[in-house]
């Protein structure tokens, strides 16, 4: 598909790429090898606090070490 830059430096996705991605709302850009790569992410409502979250954790029962663990092999990935 080909789509074309505006003179404001924007681009329109086509409805064929985007039906692929219905939740996505924001996209994450990168240049890889001479392309330009969009990455589809998920925000975070600011109503979620750390609060909540280290409820959710602790309901899940997770444990500090737990956590350290995931980090290392995230970052490892």
């Amino acid at each position: 598909m080909l789509v074309k830059k505006t003179s404001k430096n924007q681009i329109t996705l086509p409805k064929e790429v985007l039906k692929n991605f219905p939740e996505a709302e924001y996209f994450e850009v990168r240049v890889e090898k001479g392309r330009i790569v969009l990455i589809p992410v998920k925000t975070i409502p600011s109503n979620i606090t750390l609060e909540k979250i280290r409820k959710k954790i602790k309901i899940a029962g997770l444990t500090e070490r737990d956590i350290e663990e995931a980090v290392k092999w995230a970052r490892e990935s």
